[in-house]
């Protein structure tokens, strides 16, 4: 790519401040690729909205924005090879989004709320090959959340490093629309995982692979599959609750089914026991299996260390 190249936004070596744009932000329209070449900073967030066929492509860095890149509203969007540096919220928005590919993304943020890659009602997502050290959740799948509707399905996150300095690496399910029966979460896949880090003060959000189902959701056919966990400060291995908390839901979660844990291995000490809790009879927990699980050298042969409630059935150990 070069500058004056047509349907091309290009960005060189050097820094790029825009100081003509409300809020700092570049909006991006349909058939667009947007190129950060290596060298290149940008001091701004992209914003696709209400767009299509858009590319976010190259090595250069988006450095401090108020978000990294937010993709609403959109559809067949790329986003691959960029670095974003300390932004106040989100590395990568998407809300109401369906087939977003984010490749190669590096991510290092240490500011409250700011999270890696979080999603609201998106479908058809692949993220691969990423490194996210994030301040908060490296990467939240949701459903309904502000002025986005819908469920969320087949979002596949692969080959990839999260560090999560506060919260959680991977955190599924906690918004939804109350209205009527909720948001179903369905078929998701995370394989070939790192987790290098975990570290959460407040136990009832602790959990390196966590699915905390609220506001009706439905969550199920999740697979966590190939993931290896090193020593973490403080945090849980595995977490799945159907959670009512007044500040962020207005309705417990629905139900959590058809959940499989493959080849999980975790070396350390700073483990709490896992968690596995429904809410009542009628907001329940079924159907998890977990195979082939590895700590510190160990294979699980039973749940007797988790903490577990009455409104669970159907746990297979393989």
């Amino acid at each position: 790519f070069k500058e004056g190249d047509k349907g091309v936004m290009y960005f060189g070596p050097g820094i790029h401040k825009p100081k003509d744009l409300p809020g700092i932000e570049i909006p991006i329209p349909s058939n667009t690729t947007v190129y950060l070449a290596p060298g290149a900073v940008l001091q701004a967030k992209l914003v696709v909205d209400r767009a299509e066929n858009v590319r976010i492509v190259g090595r250069g860095i988006i450095d401090h924005p108020q978000r990294g890149i937010e993709v609403t509203h959109s559809k067949n969007i790329i986003i691959d090879g960029i670095t974003v540096v300390n932004p106040d919220h989100y590395t990568v928005f998407g809300g109401e989004t369906d087939g977003l590919i984010i490749r190669n993304l590096k991510s290092f943020s240490c500011k409250g709320w700011s999270d890696g890659i979080d999603l609201m009602s998106c479908n058809d997502v692949l993220i691969d090959n990423v490194f996210l050290r994030n301040s908060d959740d490296c990467i939240a799948v949701y459903g309904h959340r502000w002025h986005f509707y819908g469920g969320s399905k087949n979002v596949t996150v692969q080959n990839s490093v999260l560090w999560a300095d506060i919260a959680h690496p991977i955190n599924i399910g906690g918004h939804g629309n109350t209205k009527g029966t909720g948001d179903v979460l369905e078929n998701y896949t995370f394989r070939n995982i790192d987790i290098l880090e975990h570290d959460e003060d407040d136990r009832d959000y602790q959990g390196c692979l966590a699915i905390g189902c609220g506001d009706r959701n439905h969550v199920r056919d999740v697979l966590f599959e190939n993931i290896h966990v090193e020593n973490f400060q403080e945090g849980r291995l595995f977490h799945l609750s159907i959670n009512f908390n007044a500040k962020y839901n207005s309705a417990p979660g629905g139900s959590i089914s058809n959940i499989i844990f493959r080849n999980i291995y975790y070396e350390g000490y700073g483990a709490n026991p896992s968690v596995i809790r429904g809410y009542d009879m009628d907001h329940d927990i079924k159907n998890i299996i977990f195979d082939n699980i590895w700590i510190n050298g160990q294979k699980m042969k039973d749940t007797q260390d988790f903490d577990i409630n009455e409104f669970v059935t159907g746990i297979k150990i393989k």
